[in-house]
């Protein structure tokens, strides 16, 4: 029996499902926002000129008041400011099939694309961005003499000049 394990970061995440938009347009407004704090994504999706926008912007809202509300159930000291998107993705929901009609009584068949949005946010880790800066480079390895004292270096070819254009001769 396995007792559950909290993760020592917590996610919290919001979701929309079945939005009628296709999900290349709603990852147009999620590029935007992965990666940053909360408070400056909402201001990004806030300013968004995209119809999706203002659900992108209802997620965002939804995913912050999960945190603030598990947070505090879980007693857990979560810095709501100090929170960041860490994935926003749209996922493809069912398609509806529509019939348009064409010439000569004939009929085209067409699909009306859904999304379903999933924002998660996370507390932002100060300590393992210092960890990834703090490691030094790897030092460069030396290959062995042996191994390439028979072989000569190659130089690198310059690409080629156009030579110029001959004139043609007029005739007279």
């Amino acid at each position: 029996m396995h007792k559950a394990v909290e993760p020592k970061f917590p996610e919290f995440r919001a979701e929309a499902k079945f939005q009628r938009t296709s999900p290349q347009k709603a990852k147009l407004v999620l590029d935007l926002i992965k990666g940053m704090r909360v408070e400056k994504a909402i201001n990004t999706v806030a300013f968004t000129n995209k119809r999706i926008a203002p659900v992108v912007e209802k997620v965002l809202r939804s995913a912050i008041q999960n945190a603030q509300y598990l947070s505090d159930e879980r007693n857990l000291n979560i810095d709501i400011d100090n929170l960041i998107v860490k994935t926003a993705v749209a996922n493809e929901g069912p398609r509806m099939k529509r019939i348009r009609p064409a010439p000569m009584g004939r009929a085209f068949r067409y699909q009306r694309r859904i999304a379903h949005i999933i924002i998660t946010v996370a507390e932002k880790q100060s300590g393992a961005v210092v960890k990834a800066e703090a490691t030094p480079a790897p030092a460069a390895t030396t290959k062995p003499a042996g191994k390439t004292a028979g072989k000569k270096a190659v130089a690198k070819k310059t690409a080629a000049k156009k030579a110029p254009a001959k004139k043609k001769a007029v005739a007279k």
